[in-house]
């Protein structure tokens, strides 16, 4: 029962810190937009961990875990309403006395609440509220949950062998969450359009600066402390020699991440961009997430490195492509989340051709299926209600027309 209680200790340490991520993200994205719309993001972000929980509580979790039998096809399968602890679930017996029932579900659901944040930075600055809102109860509520059920509760991918690979893997999420959250994005952005000005008439793209860079650097820093709890939770124990082989593989691919990312960016466009060795960071950790349990040190630098570089280039080709990302968030988390996903087939413990094969084919099968039940949601949201804003407002500010508010009031205009 010690060991039950030190692991369980741990693991709620853990889910603090990924809640914690929620003010990272808030931050990055605020400070990488511009002012005007400032008390939106901040919203959606608050909105996001409110209806995340509260949708995972009523039936995400038991989507997501719903105890696939023999012979099921592990695609499907949903365990009822509702939150209920069975008779082992405070015991060493649940889940091999790593946590207790009732830390499982919360660590989960605060993995859950992530993927529609990173939605929330790319359509950022132009989408109605309404239409995110119910976009996110819809994506959370469904999409997050049945692909996690797929390998995370031992669905049809977690069986899906090639030769010697014995399922598709993904520690903590590089695909699971951050690609889920990465194909949403993509196909929104999409379907909402850029903003206005920032595209020339000639395609070419328009800096739009973020009114708070060093709150941005904030919200990185805070993510990559959080994300401490992201992998080092994913051990689901306090397993000494597993965590902290994990903590030293994901700060190392972090700061790789970011060095690569600066000096490949500073190679090219002759300025050191802050911006860039930012989303460099959070490339690293977005690409060692999906095998940081695998991974020497070595490997783990030389992933975060390629995810630094990958972010440079991705950013580049969504530009090309003229669709509009204001954080950066289909570079980070669906770029990266991909090369960190194939990663686990090239590097570490399950390195061979079998098991980049089992990658690539659950990469294949998640993505379109992410990317069609974003494309029906958004799509019908867009033929219904609308999703995005007038020109005025999005030119006023949506902080002005949607919530009537400013984030920074001028207080010396009422001063006597």
């Amino acid at each position: 029962m010690e060991v039950l209680t030190i692991n369980n200790v741990w693991m709620m340490i853990c889910t603090a810190l990924v809640f914690f991520m929620h003010l990272g993200f808030s931050f990055l994205e605020i400070g990488l937009t511009r002012q005007k719309n400032t008390i939106n993001i901040l919203f959606k972000n608050v909105f996001i961990i409110c209806a995340g929980l509260l949708l995972y509580y009523l039936s995400g979790f038991n989507l997501m875990y719903p105890g696939f039998d023999d012979g099921d096809l592990g695609f499907l399968k949903f365990a009822g309403f509702g939150i209920n602890s069975p008779k082992n679930g405070m015991t060493p017996a649940y889940a091999n006395g790593g946590y207790t029932w009732w830390t499982d579900f919360l660590f989960q659901g605060m993995f859950a609440a992530t993927a529609a944040t990173i939605v929330s930075g790319a359509v950022a600055e132009r989408i109605k509220l309404g239409a995110f809102m119910i976009f996110t109860l819809l994506y959370l509520g469904f999409v997050y949950p049945i692909v996690g059920s797929w390998q995370w509760g031992n669905g049809f991918l977690s069986s899906l062998k090639i030769g010697a690979a014995e399922g598709f893997y993904d520690f903590a999420g590089s695909t699971l969450v951050h690609s889920v959250g990465g194909w949403a994005a993509l196909a929104a952005i999409i379907l909402l359009g850029a903003r206005t000005g920032k595209f020339s008439t000639t395609g070419k793209s328009q800096v739009i600066p973020g009114h708070n860079i060093p709150i941005a650097t904030a919200g990185v820093l805070i993510l990559w402390l959080g994300w401490f709890g992201f992998n080092g939770g994913s051990v689901l124990s306090a397993d000494p020699a597993k965590t902290s082989l994990v903590l030293v593989t994901t700060c190392l691919a972090a700061a790789a991440g970011g060095i690569a990312s600066f000096l490949f960016s500073s190679l090219l466009y002759k300025n050191y961009d802050l911006t860039m060795f930012l989303n460099g960071i959070l490339g690293g950790l977005v690409g060692i997430t999906a095998g940081a349990d695998l991974m020497s040190p070595n490997e783990a630098v030389v992933i975060g490195s390629c995810a630094g570089i990958l972010i440079i280039i991705s950013v580049a080709f969504v530009d090309k492509l003229q669709l509009d990302d204001p954080v950066g968030a289909i570079a980070v988390h669906l770029a990266c989340g991909i090369w960190g996903t194939l990663a686990v087939g090239i590097f570490g413990l399950k390195a061979g051709i079998d098991q980049f094969l089992v990658q690539g084919i659950s990469i294949l099968i998640i993505g379109s299926f992410c990317l069609t039940t974003t494309i029906v949601i958004v799509f019908t949201l867009k033929k219904t209600i609308g999703i995005r804003v007038s020109e005025k407002e999005e030119i006023d500010g949506l902080d002005s027309h949607e919530h009537g508010m400013d984030a920074y009031p001028d207080f010396r205009i009422n001063q006597h």
